[in-house]
């Protein structure tokens, strides 16, 4: 088994990261679990962050490591709140803080100018100075509900409304949502890049 550590300290994040890598050999490990300190987000893109997380988490445990940097698009926002989605009502914002400042910034667009996608970056890294990091994407499109619904997920999954469905993201059963989340997207072409470097490598 290979040990790969997630840059994040994110419960719900972890487990669901971990249910879309479960066909391969590996064990995830949060890196809170090793003191691993959050890494300052001072990238412009969703890319760039992972990378910086991805290095941060690799820097500190001497082991290679997963990110994946996400969030939500609303275009009539210019893409708001984009790369700021985890702190959009502020630094240590709650799921709730953020979702409430986002209905509020939205609550005057109709129709299909409440459309909005789901961006995902996830990047591999086997050590911290890897010249070529796995980096693969995923997009979720849909729109914003009016308030929130359902219980399952995190983030702004209660007030997201997939297309071609009439339920959240947060009142999906959890195998139908790691089916065709943006974050299922990008991780379903990781683990293919994975399992390429595992078959051909003693070492991922």
């Amino acid at each position: 088994m290979h040990e790969l550590v997630l840059a994040s300290g994110n419960r719900g994040k972890l487990n669901e990261i971990a249910a879309l890598l479960n066909q391969l050999p590996v064990v995830l490990s949060a890196q809170s679990d090793y003191g691993v300190p959050e890494a300052d987000e001072t990238g412009l893109t969703f890319v760039e962050n992972a990378l910086i997380k991805a290095r941060n988490a690799a820097r500190h445990t001497h082991k290679p490591s997963l990110a994946d940097d996400s969030g939500i698009a609303v275009l009539a926002l210019d893409g708001e709140p984009g790369i700021f989605s985890a702190r959009y009502a502020g630094i240590g914002a709650t799921d709730a803080q953020n979702v409430g400042k986002l209905l509020d910034n939205t609550h005057h667009l109709v129709g299909s100018k409440r459309a909005c996608c789901f961006i995902c970056v996830a990047v591999f890294m086997r050590h911290e100075f890897d010249p070529l990091p796995i980096i693969c994407q995923g997009v979720w499109r849909g729109c914003l509900l009016d308030a929130p619904r359902g219980l399952q997920g995190f983030g702004y999954d209660p007030i997201f409304l997939p297309d071609g469905l009439d339920r959240s993201a947060a009142e999906l059963e959890p195998q139908l949502k790691n089916a065709i989340s943006h974050r299922a997207l990008a991780f379903r072409n990781l683990v293919l890049e994975l399992q390429a470097a595992i078959s051909t490598t003693a070492q991922i």
